[in-house]
């Protein structure tokens, strides 16, 4: 006899029947357009934000005129919040609210922020920012999981539900930067910003529209014992103290405005990932030699730590699309086609375009060399991608070298290079989260998920820390150091591919 309650049970059926969607339960369809806007706002946003803040306050359409340091540091603490707070808004959604509820106040703050940023002073454009971190950080996570959800039986249709999905997220990045790039960088910037906000409320009314399609998937769900007094309790504690952070964040959001900070926002970015990587290892560290875990479980443990190592190098190079290949586009980069200039943030969207069309490639690649017994182990395809994103800055540092100002250079070289950089991810990226799903110990899913995020994050940050070498440094420069690192990292990672796979044991 199932435990399930009748509705829960009868729920779970009509989703496994449902093929409405092409051949997938309706709620997909929800949840594609929810994040196709979503992630158009987002990526229309973060297409603006370093080249808004780089721009003088003289120009026609003025930025905020912030030097390049300052600017990437500000663009690298905000990636690695958004990355973060995705945390803390997953156990929310679990504990408190359920997905649904997440999501949905998530997207309200969202477009709350992307608004703010449309007001031209600089106090909004931090509330702005602060507000997209909070609402992400509840949107994000929650609604691959109700994905999930839609198929309780799980298998290739979820696999192929989770593709289509994938593939809404890939529209939307190409669609944010195009529109608001034409928009914010032609026309007004706060403008760009207010049409990602529009977007976002677009995705508020897809989802709350289709909300009914989703059946019972999202809702909360308390765990068997606990009662009303068990939830208030968690919830003053999780309330109280993100009231406390976020009266912190607004003590030192003020000593920064005022310049009394002791730190400068760089040194701050620095002390933070360097404070965030410490305290990583040593929990990692806890777990490993007073987790009680068995000899194969502790191998495992250490192959997690080392993918999650390469997955930092690798998104601390890819995601300086945002900001020092931004800058590149925008300072170096011919972009006159006939008598009509390309906005700079315009390229952001090759990445995305070039993962609409390879990903099903890759997938069928990886399928093909299943049936031959040649497909590449997990740490054999993550040194891939380090090898395809060194590629990518080393075709770059070629062309920096010969751009100037009076000078600039096809778009080619970028195309090229977000060309390697696309292979690199996929050869990267979309094993990363299945591999954690396969080392994991039972019982630790979700604490090496969150290795995995805090991998992100932290790329992310230090992915705008470089980019603010552009300072001191000229971009060939840069560029070849990148790639030297990315390419060494990348080569030791297929030397020692061999041993990693013996740690793993029978795992592929």
């Amino acid at each position: 006899m199932s435990n399930k309650p009748e509705g829960m049970a009868a729920s779970a059926s009509a989703l496994v029947n449902d093929t409405s969607f092409f051949g997938h339960p309706r709620g997909l369809a929800t949840l594609f357009f929810t994040e196709l806007w979503e992630r158009f706002s987002y990526y229309g946003m973060r297409a603006l934000l370093v080249l808004f803040m780089t721009t003088a306050v003289t120009e026609a359409n003025p930025g905020l005129g912030f030097d390049i340091g300052t600017a990437t540091a500000i663009y690298g603490l905000y990636t690695f919040f958004v990355y973060v707070l995705s945390l803390p808004g997953g156990w929310l959604a679990d504990k408190l609210w359920g997905q649904r509820k997440a999501i949905f106040v998530g997207g309200v703050i969202i477009a709350m922020g992307h608004f703010s940023m449309a007001i031209p002073t600089q106090l909004t454009f931090f509330l702005g920012l602060a507000l997209i971190v909070i609402g992400t950080g509840l949107l994000k996570p929650n609604v691959s999981t109700i994905v999930g959800e839609l198929y309780p039986e799980g298998g290739a249709r979820r696999d192929a539900g989770f593709s289509i999905f994938y593939m809404g997220i890939n529209i939307g990045a190409v669609l944010g930067p195009t529109l608001c790039g034409l928009l914010g960088e032609g026309y007004n910037w706060h403008l760009g910003f207010s049409l990602a906000g529009i977007g976002m409320v677009a995705g508020l009314i897809s989802y709350k529209v289709g909300e009914k399609y989703l059946g019972e998937a999202g809702l909360f769900r308390p765990a068997p014992g606990e009662d009303e007094t068990v939830l208030a309790r968690r919830a003053q504690r999780f309330y109280t103290g993100a009231g406390i952070a976020a009266a912190l964040v607004v003590f030192c959001g003020y000593l920064l405005a005022t310049g009394q900070f002791p730190l400068s926002l760089e040194t701050l970015a620095q002390s933070l990932g360097v404070g965030v990587v410490i305290i990583t290892l040593l929990f990692f560290a806890y777990i490993f030699f007073f987790g009680g875990h068995t000899a194969l479980e502790k191998r495992r443990l250490v192959v997690i730590l080392w993918l999650v190592i390469l997955a930092g190098l690798f998104w601390s190079g890819f995601e300086q699309a945002g900001s020092s290949l931004n800058l590149f586009a925008r300072d170096l980069t011919d972009r006159q086609f006939g008598g009509w200039e390309m906005p700079a943030s315009m390229l952001q969207n090759i990445n995305p375009l070039f993962i609409i069309i390879f990903a099903p490639v890759f997938g069928w690649l990886w399928t093909w060399l299943a049936q031959r017994r040649a497909n590449p182990s997990i740490p054999v395809k993550f040194a891939l991608g380090l090898l395809g994103l060194a590629a990518g800055f080393f075709v770059l540092s070629w062309g920096a070298a010969h751009a100037t100002p009076e000078n600039p250079v096809s778009p080619a070289w970028l195309v090229v290079t977000y060309f390697l950089h696309t292979v690199g991810e996929l050869c990267l990226s979309p094993v990363g989260l299945s591999s954690i799903t396969k080392l994991a110990p039972r019982g630790r899913v979700g604490q090496m998920m969150g290795f995995w995020f805090i991998a992100a994050a932290l790329g992310n940050l230090f992915a705008g820390l470089v980019a603010g070498q552009l300072e001191t440094l000229m971009p060939a420069e840069l560029f070849r150091s990148v790639a030297m690192i990315t390419g060494a990292a990348g080569l030791i990672a297929l030397l020692v591919s061999p041993a990693v796979r013996r740690l793993m044991g029978q795992v592929d």
